[in-house]
Parts: C-alpha cells; sequence; structure tokens
C-alpha cells in the first residue's frame, strides 16, 4: 500500500513557541485592534493552533487612549455595572470610561472576544495595555506589529 501519510500536529506547553509583540493603537479603531489582539493572544495565526492549549504570543498594546470608535459609539455607547445593592445599577459613557480608565475599554473589548473558560482567564493574562508609549517590557525585545496588513 503506498499511500502518504500526515500526522496530525498538537500543541502543548513544551512545543509552543510564544513571542512579544507590540501593538500601537494610536488612530486603530476599538473592535478591529480587540479581534486582531485576540486573534494574536489565541494563536489563530500559528500553523501549530491547538484549541485547547495557550499558544498564542504575550500581546502589548500602546497609547491606548488614542483609540477611535465608529459610528455614534463615543456619544452613544454605555458600560453598565451593579453594585450588588437595590436600586445600585451604574451607568457610564464610553467617555467617562476612557478619561478615567483608558485600558479597561481595550481590556474588555479583547476579553468579551477571549473563550469564557479558565483557557481564557490564561490567556488575559498574556495581553498587557499601556497609555504612553512606553512599557517596561523592552528586554523580551517585542517585534512591532502594523495591524493594517495583518
Amino acid at each position: 500500500m503506498d499511500t502518504l501519510s500526515y500526522k496530525t500536529i498538537s500543541a502543548n506547553d513544551k512545543t509552543v513557541n510564544k513571542e512579544w509583540v507590540i501593538i500601537d493603537a494610536e488612530n486603530q479603531i476599538l473592535g478591529r485592534l480587540a479581534s486582531k489582539a485576540a486573534n494574536l493572544l489565541r494563536g489563530k495565526h500559528k500553523p501549530n493552533f491547538t484549541p485547547h492549549v495557550d499558544c498564542g504570543d504575550n500581546v502589548i498594546i500602546i497609547n491606548s487612549d488614542k483609540i477611535r470608535l465608529s459610528g455614534n459609539k463615543m456619544d452613544e455607547k454605555e458600560y453598565v455595572r451593579h453594585t450588588g445593592h437595590p436600586g445600585g445599577q451604574r451607568v457610564n459613557s464610553i467617555k467617562e470610561v476612557l478619561n478615567k480608565k483608558p485600558n479597561f475599554v481595550i481590556e474588555n473589548a479583547v476579553r468579551g472576544m477571549l473563550p469564557k473558560n479558565k483557557l481564557g482567564n490564561k490567556l488575559f493574562k498574556n495581553l498587557h495595555v499601556y497609555t504612553e508609549a512606553e512599557h517596561p517590557h523592552k528586554a523580551q525585545k517585542p517585534k512591532r506589529i502594523n495591524l493594517d496588513k495583518i
């Protein structure tokens, strides 16, 4: 019998090759930035992607306060939370949240695009968001990625 034999490659913690990448969020649209960052965190761009293993890269996002929102979201989008007490529903507009905690907006968008399980929590720890262009991960020698070419 002369047939080709292909082995299915399944990555594990020992065979995964994790890299550090840096994304500049200046003038990027929030949703597109978050979906591309989630794909990088998950490792879907790699040929040995395995759904149940953390095979993604460590992602650093800089200039988080300079993102854009499409449409009327800057005026209409709201974040709703509840304190746990009766009548404790609190609503903040995205302008207020961007002024107080600009990192939260990107972190929340990316977290929503990751799996809702233990693996998603582990992947989220590989995301680092900073307001300034400076970051403390220079020793890891991150590779700069242009989102327009992905």
